[in-house]
């Protein structure tokens, strides 16, 4: 399994900003996919995820609101559109993939895109 994440830029305060993560395969089917982001300094926090079966989805508290998480199965690609960006979101994001249930802990999951940064300036 292959993830390869992009779409980060540099954006102000109140911007938006769409992240693209593409899979190879039809790697989506029976997978849990999330996306996580890391600043300098600070542990890799959860952000986003959505089921493998019925496309729930799953927000951090802090981006509850502003950003939408979805899956092209026909593209194998997993998008994180980001609204109302806030310099707090300034981080480097990356997408991942675990079998089965969704999780917020990182270390669960098995397949990691390399990441795109994302900084918001106020």
């Amino acid at each position: 399994v292959q993830l390869q994440a992009s779409g980060g830029g540099l954006v102000q305060a109140g911007g938006s900003l769409r992240l693209s993560c593409a899979a190879s395969g039809d790697t989506f089917y029976g997978n849990a996919v999330s996306w996580f982001r890391q600043s300098p300094g600070k542990e890799r926090e959860f952000v986003a995820s959505i089921s493998r079966n019925r496309g729930n989805t799953y927000y951090a508290d802090s981006v509850k609101g502003r950003f939408t998480i979805s899956r092209d199965f026909a593209k194998s690609t997993l998008y994180l559109q980001m609204n109302s960006l806030k310099p707090e979101d300034t981080a480097v994001y990356s997408c991942a993939l675990k079998p089965g249930s969704i999780s917020y802990d990182p270390s669960e999951y098995l397949y990691w895109g390399q990441g795109t940064q994302v900084t918001v300036s106020s």
